[in-house]
């Protein structure tokens, strides 16, 4: 499972189109529909906190998990350039194949295909264990996953590149159909700043160059499903992304919603 690294200093710039308000609008909707209303609430792979921080704005105490300390880094410079005290809402470097809590929430949440990037079902059956277990009773899960047909169909053999006024990156893609597996290999660069007296930055013309391979996997609905129920869940809907319609064939992203299940030795995995 890959952190980002180098990509973490430039990840919200090339973000800026992605629609984290109205991506947080109908989570949140979801969260009271499945009678989440207030509470503490843990977003897996929170990134730089686009969706933790507006949760939080929407009423709920939220704990974000993510593999990356630069991304977490991030997140909180963001918290406190928004007025939020460093403690408003708490960060955690942790693997979510293997976090921790202190006690239960009443609701775990996962956006931006965070999910796909468990790439073994064992893993993402173990996450899913560890869910079940840090939930509240008939504590609610709700996750989004990309499909099989984006990773195929829509991304496939492409290259992306992006150039902006301080940074820009090339994102060169590869599905690997046998094993399900969607490889990008993303090179960036990024104007370098030095610092003068008086604490004076100034921008040079001269670049950083990254390098980063990320992996994600494709799974059936039917597989998700299978490893939610063997993790102890109660698997209870999926929808096309933003909509409230059963996810079809030309579906590029779904929402997985589960439940938790009570078993023994809760806190003791």
């Amino acid at each position: 499972m890959q952190a980002y690294t180098g990509f973490a200093d430039v990840y919200d710039t090339f973000m800026d189109n992605v629609p984290y308000e109205e991506w947080s609008e109908y989570l949140a909707g979801l969260l009271k529909e499945y009678g989440v209303k207030d509470g503490l609430v843990l977003e897996l792979g929170c990134g730089t906190g686009s969706i933790t921080r507006r949760l939080f704005e929407r009423g709920y105490d939220m704990i974000g998990i993510d593999l990356s300390e630069d991304m977490l880094d991030i997140a909180r410079e963001k918290d406190m350039d928004a007025g939020y005290s460093f403690d408003d809402i708490l960060y955690l470097n942790q693997d979510m194949r293997e976090f921790e809590l202190y006690g239960t929430v009443a609701a775990v949440v996962s956006i931006c295909d965070s999910m796909n990037y468990i790439t073994k079902p064992e893993e993402l059956k173990q996450v899913f264990r560890l869910v079940n277990n840090y939930l509240d009773p008939q504590g609610i899960f709700i996750f989004d996953m990309n499909t099989i047909h984006k990773y195929r169909d829509i991304l496939g053999e492409t290259t992306i590149a992006e150039n902006r006024e301080d940074c820009s990156f090339i994102w060169e893609n590869y599905y690997h159909e046998k094993d399900a597996i969607n490889q990008y290999d993303i090179t960036i660069y990024k104007k370098t700043e030095i610092e003068l007296e008086d604490d004076e930055i100034e921008t040079t013309n001269l670049y950083q160059r990254w390098e980063e391979t990320h992996y994600q996997r494709a799974y059936e609905l039917d597989e998700i499903k299978a490893l939610l129920i063997e993790a102890g869940m109660e698997y209870v809907t999926a929808y096309d992304a933003m909509t409230k319609n059963a996810p079809t064939e030309e579906s590029e992203r779904i929402y997985i919603i589960a439940r938790e299940k009570q078993q023994e030795n809760k806190f003791y995995l």
